[in-house]
């Protein structure tokens, strides 16, 4: 059984090519970021059979983790209201905990009607740990325990069905990568021609690790050197590429994720990294929510800023 948030779309599959001149390469972008409002991209496919499940095990309570600007954290919080659940974020970083009606993220996440509670840094690091996790069952009771970024079992099988039959026309997908959930399930719907590159919004190479967990094809790699200088890490460079890029093609681009990805995938056809006549297919994973909590820490610092004017 779909959960409400799924329920009420109807997924339209939408494609644009982007005009790139002096090139036989052809780039194509998947819309995800246009399959809801409020729980779009990959974040809409993670929770998707997460929720259903929850739903399923008759859980009540939906708890998860997450930073100041977590797409993730929006998208749990909207979700679980639209199904009728509890949510409950742990937050990173307890100076957050004054600042929550200036953050848009976890403004919206709190209306929603997420409880937040926030952590400091180094017990956020053993969130994952059995000891954190038995304390926090022993104080809520039962929940349903969604990881930082949504990604398990049930999350890949989502994005799984990012890709259709009529994708495999495509000689290369790519797509951002930050917990490893969306590329893992997009690697298995890949067709055995097709070359799948990730493009890591963190610095460090546990990513190949983590993505070998849920997948068994090898016909994909990943991009590590087009991160800005690791995970919410911008450059003036990338935001005037997102800008430009929004002027040429109307298209919005975050600066965590998607951004990145399609900066480095035209940097590659600059540099003639994809054989002549490829067709390129990129993944727009959503992540717009963050724009505006990344544009105020950029006007604090006197930086361009993000402008989608038309």
């Amino acid at each position: 059984m779909l959960p409400n948030f799924a329920k009420s779309f109807v997924l339209e599959i939408i494609t644009q090519e982007i005009a790139l001149p002096n090139t036989t390469v052809q780039l194509f972008i998947r819309r995800e970021d246009l399959i809801h409002p409020f729980v779009s991209g990959n974040k809409f496919r993670k929770l998707k059979y997460n929720l259903a499940q929850a739903k399923q095990d008759n859980q009540k309570t939906v708890v998860t983790f997450g930073g100041a600007f977590s797409n993730h954290i929006a998208a749990v919080a909207y979700a679980a209201q639209e199904n009728e659940l509890q949510s409950i974020g742990f937050i990173r970083g307890e100076e957050l905990i004054s600042k929550v009606n200036e953050n848009p993220t976890l403004h919206f996440a709190a209306q929603c009607g997420m409880q937040l509670e926030f952590l400091s840094r180094e017990d956020y690091r053993s969130k994952d740990s059995e000891i954190f996790t038995a304390a926090l069952r022993h104080r809520l009771g039962s929940f349903f325990l969604l990881p930082e970024g949504g990604t398990n079992d049930l999350a890949v099988k989502g994005c799984e069905e990012i890709l259709t039959n009529d994708d495999s026309e495509f000689n290369y997908i790519c797509a951002a990568v930050g917990t490893g959930g969306t590329i893992s399930g997009i690697i298995n719907s890949a067709s055995p021609h097709q070359k799948v590159l990730g493009f890591p919004a963190l610095k460090g190479d546990f990513l190949q690790k983590d993505i070998r967990k849920f997948v068994k094809n090898k016909n994909w790699d990943l991009i590590d050197n087009y991160h800005f200088g690791g995970y919410g890490k911008v450059s003036a460079q990338l935001i005037q590429f997102i800008n430009e890029f929004y002027n040429q093609t109307k298209i919005p681009l975050d600066p965590i994720y998607t951004g990145k990805m399609v900066f480095g995938v035209i940097d590659l056809i600059a540099k003639n990294y994809f054989p002549e006549y490829s067709k390129i297919l990129l993944i727009h994973t959503g992540g717009l929510q963050g724009i505006k909590g990344m544009n105020a820490k950029l006007k604090e610092k006197n930086e361009p800023i993000i402008k989608f004017n038309d």
